[in-house]
């Protein structure tokens, strides 16, 4: 074979050309409404509501619920008894139309339950390559980034935030309106009642900062220089007997300047500005 030849793309067949139909088990239940990409399989026993979008590729495991006004990326799985876009579990929520938009690559494993959101059009988002893992959970109007891990039986109530790369591990709960910074873990077990600031190692209850989050950071490609940096203002921000904003102040002025380090002191001083803080 030629260099050429190796080269040249094969030619697709008119069986690969054409996408795969849906398939769908004859005891599954799916509205004439919902809309289902090509390669979407759902399993026995499965319910798909009206107003629905299943992306290409998906898996709908048996007596998975995919509830009204859902929509769902490629290539996503849902297990076996998860229900998604249920309503809000919240008082203030009056049957208005809300959504649960689901990125790609998203898995939600067994008993897994994520409600849309309250308010006229509003919307509860989790994003592409997220796993939320055996009984967890994501209230109304959760914020959730991309690869986020939630490991079994973590709650997060209505209104949370958790940015990309977040990883919760088991039986963790997180207060209302909470948020959770870029690459942060949560050690399992953690009562969150303050806003956990981005790259850093939290536990307990009380919730304090415990050590950067050394391994999630590696693992995301940061340059050691850079963790070496973030370990700096973990060393300020707990350690020393300042205060948050003469932490932040020699942060700011004393380290290297990185995108890190600028989040970092950005999210908690938001955080400080509504009233949240974080567990020192």
């Amino acid at each position: 074979m030629t260099r050429s030849e190796r080269a040249a793309p094969r030619a697709r067949t008119d069986r690969e050309a054409a996408p795969a139909e849906p398939r769908v088990h004859p005891a599954a239940s799916v509205d004439p409404g919902a809309r289902l990409g090509p390669g979407v399989r759902v399993e026995p026993y499965a319910v798909i509501e009206n107003h629905t979008t299943i992306g290409a590729g998906s898996w709908i495991g048996p007596h998975a619920v995919i509830r009204e006004w859902t929509t769902l990326g490629q290539d996503c799985q849902v297990h076996p008894g998860a229900v998604l876009g249920g309503p809000p579990q919240d008082r203030h929520f009056k049957g208005e139309r809300s959504f649960l938009r689901i990125g790609d690559r998203a898995t939600f494993r067994e008993y897994v339950s994520v409600s849309r959101a309250t308010g006229e059009d509003a919307e509860t988002v989790v994003g592409d390559d997220t796993q939320m893992l055996a009984y967890s959970h994501a209230g109304h109007n959760c914020q959730i980034g991309r690869g986020v891990i939630i490991t079994n039986s973590t709650q997060l109530s209505g209104h949370v935030v958790v940015e990309d790369r977040v990883v919760f591990s088991g039986m963790a709960g997180v207060i209302q309106f909470a948020r959770i910074g870029t690459m942060a873990m949560v050690t399992g077990l953690t009562r969150i009642l303050k806003d956990v600031p981005p790259y850093m190692l939290v536990e307990g209850d009380p919730l304090r900062v415990v050590t950067i989050n050394r391994v999630g950071l590696q693992r995301a490609g940061v340059s050691p220089d850079t963790i070496q940096t973030l370990r700096r203002a973990h060393r300020l921000l707990i350690r020393s007997q300042l205060d948050v904003s003469h932490a932040l102040e020699r942060i700011e002025h004393e380290l290297d300047d990185c995108p890190e380090v600028r989040h970092l002191v950005e999210f908690i001083r938001a955080s400080q500005a509504r009233g949240m803080g974080i567990g020192r």
